[in-house]
């Protein structure tokens, strides 16, 4: 039994791993073994993740007043944590891969930008890309028209050179 104080740190715990975090995916466990939970672990550490169990109370009065407070609309049962610091896509797709290969574990949703989502659109979530694919699909787009424009001034150009080089080899040839 945990006593008011370590009551009163664990909510300021995760209440500031929910102001911090760019996401919150919210899972489920039964079954669940310490080999498993030890490998979800090291998995989301690698993409800047962390995976959390706390008590579904100390959850949604740690959540309150946090852009995660959607939240507690999949608090339900055993619940873990999976706070995302960096890219939500990257941890997503590990999340996924590892919810289809252990049944114990299981998702009910997410919270990305203060936006609550359920278990359903992960599947969208996955298909998008990293987030440095996507800004270098920006770019790209962005690039398109000036570089596009570059090359008709060019084109102008090197026209003018070539009309220049044929008269020169008329010219040549007539003389």
């Amino acid at each position: 039994m945990l006593t008011r104080a370590q009551k009163a740190e664990i909510i300021k715990n995760l209440k500031e791993k929910f102001l911090k975090c760019e996401g919150v995916f919210i899972t489920t466990y039964r079954g669940f073994t310490a080999a498993e939970s030890n490998e979800i672990r090291k998995l989301i550490r690698e993409k800047g993740g962390e995976f959390r169990i706390a008590k579904n109370t100390l959850i949604r009065i740690a959540s309150q007043e946090t852009p995660a407070h959607p939240v507690n609309d999949y608090v339900e049962g055993p619940t873990a944590l999976v706070f995302v610091y960096k890219d939500p896509v990257e941890v997503a797709k590990v999340l996924h891969e590892f919810v289809k290969e252990h049944t114990s574990l299981q998702l009910r949703g997410f919270v990305i930008q203060g936006k609550g989502y359920n278990a359903e659109a992960i599947e969208q979530l996955v298909k998008l890309p990293s987030k440095e694919v996507l800004l270098a699909q920006l770019l790209g787009t962005l690039q398109a028209p000036i570089s596009n424009f570059v090359g008709v001034l060019a084109a102008v150009l090197r026209n003018f050179l070539y009309v220049l080089k044929a008269i020169e080899e008329k010219k040549a040839k007539g003389e």
